[in-house]
């Protein structure tokens, strides 16, 4: 892996050493015992995430991008919750320390969490380094933790309301078809008629879990040494609801389309990573649920990443996003519907 930067004895933007320092010694005396330094952790997609440490212990601090508007797309009070829930479980994260909500501290909320020690997999380059043998046990490991994720009871973790599981399915439709509408900038054949024939075919959920929202390998941490899952990260997106939209968007990530530089990563094109079809038999034997209707999940996720990237190329193109490969994203978009289309159909 690539060296981390030097950590900023100033502060990399968002993070204002200096308060933190103050405002943990109000709150947690005796926690930070030197003086502060921190780095932004990269790879993140939304929140911003930073190591910190004081030369003896080290933590990470999670706050809203900088600028952020809508406080409810970055609620770091929903993010603490569910990880101090969580936190005892079979479902391993990291320990909270704690939230701040005066935004007089850091300029918007946040909360500090312990810092974990693992790998993210992101590239099946990083996975080529370990083998096929080890990048199977990975990724089966990563299966049977959303077995434990979705067997956890929500009201004996004190989660009971932490969603509206009736009719969530129906109202992720209706969101991501409001994503679309806000983002038309072209004609993109197909994709209504993706969306259309998901709102006929909605399936019956089951029974309510925590869903973790954006399950896949490279929002967790590994042991390098012995390949166990040591941390699930990036909670923004959890809720209660139908914990079969986990797994279809998993088998998403984990299908090979084939490209250099796929903006859902290319870990699954590794040797020894296993195909999409043996990850939703094991999470069935596991769990005890019905996959039968999983094709109607995965198109969904399909259809979501269709317009989650079909959002990027439309603000790109009006000059509001710049980044590395963001002019190639428009392209991509009629592959995913088109994969979507054709799970749909299979299915």
């Amino acid at each position: 892996m690539t060296p981390a930067p030097p950590a900023s004895p100033a502060g990399p933007p968002g993070l204002d050493l200096e308060r933190l320092r103050g405002h943990l010694a109000r709150v947690r005396p005796g926690l930070v015992t030197g003086a502060l330094r921190g780095r932004l952790i990269e790879g993140g997609r939304s929140n911003l995430t930073y190591e910190v440490g004081d030369g003896t212990a080290r933590w990470v601090v999670r706050r809203p991008p900088l600028g952020h508007v809508l406080a409810t797309a970055h609620d770091m009070r929903r993010e603490h919750r569910v990880i101090t829930a969580l936190h005892g479980t079979a479902v391993p994260v990291p320990g909270t320390v704690l939230l701040c909500e005066d935004g007089s501290v850091l300029g918007a909320p946040f909360y500090v969490m312990e810092y974990v020690e693992g790998v993210p997999y992101r590239t099946a380059g990083q996975l080529a380094g370990i083998g096929p043998g080890r990048t199977r046990r990975v990724v089966l490991g990563l299966v049977d933790t959303l077995v434990e994720l979705h067997a956890v009871d929500p009201r004996a973790v004190g989660l009971g309301d932490f969603g509206r599981p009736e009719g969530f399915l129906a109202r992720q439709l209706r969101r991501w078809g409001g994503q679309l509408a806000a983002s038309r900038g072209r004609e993109l054949p197909g994709i209504d008629a993706l969306h259309e024939a998901l709102g006929r075919a909605l399936p019956a959920s089951p029974a309510p879990a925590v869903v973790h929202g954006d399950f896949r390998l490279d929002n967790v941490l590994v042991d390098g040494a012995d390949d166990t899952l040591r941390a699930v990260l990036d909670w923004e997106m959890s809720t209660l609801g139908d914990p079969l939209t986990d797994l279809g968007l998993l088998v998403m990530y984990s299908s090979d389309l084939g490209l250099a530089d796929s903006p859902v990563g290319t870990a699954s094109a590794a040797p020894g990573y296993p195909a999409p079809a043996e990850l939703v038999a094991r999470y069935a034997a596991r769990s005890g649920r019905d996959t039968g209707s999983l094709a109607w999940y995965t198109a969904f996720a399909w259809f979501k990443l269709a317009v989650i990237l079909e959002g990027i190329h439309y603000r790109h193109a009006l000059g509001q996003t710049v980044g590395a490969g963001f002019d190639r994203i428009g392209e991509l978009v009629p592959v995913f519907v088109a994969h979507g289309l054709t799970t749909l159909q299979e299915g």
